[in-house]
């Protein structure tokens, strides 16, 4: 039996603090397109067949107006919007919590919408379209176990702004290509060494440039979303009173791994990432896209319009 096409999930309700404004609808494309642009055209060339966005409430009208004329008109979406008060029963927002709960939180909320398998991305990192090929390849697979996920990984080197420090997940990898552990690295950037340096726990370690880690593009299926809700509700017994803690997804994984609930498949497919943290990243990543187009990887614009709507431009 043929299986579902998978949803492209995009966490994109963040607040751009460090970038400046909202990245999410900036356009860096030759023809004004987003990284989000993007990501839906390698999604749907690659066999998905819906897209979900997380946004805030306040941002709609600008997702509207941006991609109102794109790729909202070819391929089915919806919209999930992420408040800070939507917790797991019985638990209420602490007094002067401002700061979002992280990525689990928001995959968490999209919940009651995703009833397929799915890829999970961040709106503002631009993954390469074998990534979401290699993704989708794993999805089909018919024999595989409930609770088998994957992720593509990255060469550290290859994921780092020259504008400031980033966080990655370090990826520990058996033989097998099966992820053992992965571990939340803060404040990675170079030294006046040249030297790649993070911060874990407190402590400064070096990490080699070949180092494998997670920008959080994962494929779920919707068991994921069980975990979630309860290794969350676990996080808000311990750490609700800290107002900036936060779940992040490497770190979810990474626990059910410990607890053997879940098993992980890395997938390679040197592919180039790149993303706007900074708002000096733009001038790079607006170069990058350029030539991708120049060297034919992706049409200009990518969505063609017509008399009607927008339609697919392959």
């Amino acid at each position: 039996m043929k299986k579902e096409a998978p949803t492209l999930l995009i966490l994109a309700a963040g607040m751009g603090s460090r970038y400046g404004g909202l990245k999410q609808v900036d356009r860096l494309g030759p023809s004004g397109e987003t990284i989000i642009d993007y990501a839906v055209y390698d999604a749907i060339r690659a066999g998905f067949g819906k897209v979900v966005l997380v946004i805030r409430k306040s941002t709609e009208h600008d997702f509207l107006e941006t991609y109102g004329n794109g790729f909202l008109n070819n391929i089915p979406y919806e919209f999930v919007y992420q408040d800070l008060d939507m917790l797991p029963d019985g638990f209420q927002l602490p007094e002067g919590r401002t700061k979002p709960w992280g990525t689990a939180h928001a995959i968490w909320v999209a919940r009651h919408t995703i009833k397929t398998d799915f890829v999970v991305i961040n709106a503002d990192d631009f993954y390469d379209a074998p990534s979401y090929q290699a993704l989708a390849g794993f999805i089909s697979e018919t024999e595989r176990p409930l609770n088998s996920f994957a992720m593509c990984g990255y060469k550290l080197s290859n994921t780092l702004s020259p504008h400031g420090t980033v966080s990655r997940g370090v990826c520990r990898i058996s033989l097998d290509n099966s992820l053992h552990s992965v571990e939340e690295h803060t404040k990675i950037g170079y030294d006046e060494a040249g030297r790649i340096i993070s911060d874990i726990n407190g402590k400064s370690v070096e990490l080699k440039p070949d180092t494998i880690v997670s920008m959080n593009i994962w494929a779920f299926n919707p068991i994921i979303f069980e975990f979630i809700g309860q290794y969350f509700s676990l996080f808000l017994q311990e750490h609700a009173g800290d107002l900036k803690s936060e779940l992040y997804t490497p770190r979810l994984v990474d626990q059910l791994l410990r607890d053997g609930k879940a098993e992980v498949r890395v997938l390679n497919t040197n592919s180039q990432w790149f993303g706007v943290t900074y708002a000096d990243d733009k001038t790079f990543v607006v170069d990058r896209i350029a030539r991708l187009v120049e060297n034919n990887q992706y049409p200009t614009p990518l969505w063609r319009p017509n008399d009607d709507k927008p339609v697919f431009n392959v």
